[in-house]
């Protein structure tokens, strides 16, 4: 029997096989959704009930109702809870809903940026992250 010089590694991952650190990269992502997702809730719940205590900047550009706004976050973070749930358990449309829901999160933290300035600059940071684990993860079978 002779081997080839040229043949990969047996231990050498294929393209489509992820390593131990893109499945553990994906893991967080799914947690860090589930995390972000029911703290956007709460910050949504503090919005619509005590929209008071929320300090608003005057002449921002995407000035809306704070009480609207506290809405859209409970409806945000309800999906990405859902979506972060999908991801743990390994589905691909959890992965899908989770790239897309974390570019909208993504985009809802800057348009809330001035209430909360440095949470919202994790919250964006944290988003990138997640999109970027999603999406270099691979089904041993099937890509994206």
């Amino acid at each position: 029997m002779t081997t080839n010089p040229n043949a990969p590694y047996r231990d050498t991952p294929s393209a489509s096989q992820n390593s131990g650190w893109v499945t553990g990269l994906a893991l967080f992502a799914g947690v860090v959704m589930l995390v972000n997702g029911i703290l956007d809730i709460f910050q949504g719940i503090v919005a619509v009930i005590d929209n008071d205590l929320i300090v608003t900047t005057p002449n921002y550009v995407f000035r809306f109702d704070v009480t609207s706004w506290g809405w859209v976050h409970i409806v945000i973070g309800a999906l990405v809870v859902v979506a972060g749930a999908g991801v743990l358990r390994g589905a691909l449309w959890g992965r899908i809903a989770g790239i897309v829901l974390a570019s909208v999160s993504a985009i809802s933290a800057f348009m809330w940026l001035p209430y909360y300035p440095v949470w919202n600059i994790i919250v964006i940071a944290l988003d990138v992250f997640v999109i970027w684990a999603l999406c270099v993860y691979r089904d041993d079978d099937r890509a994206f």
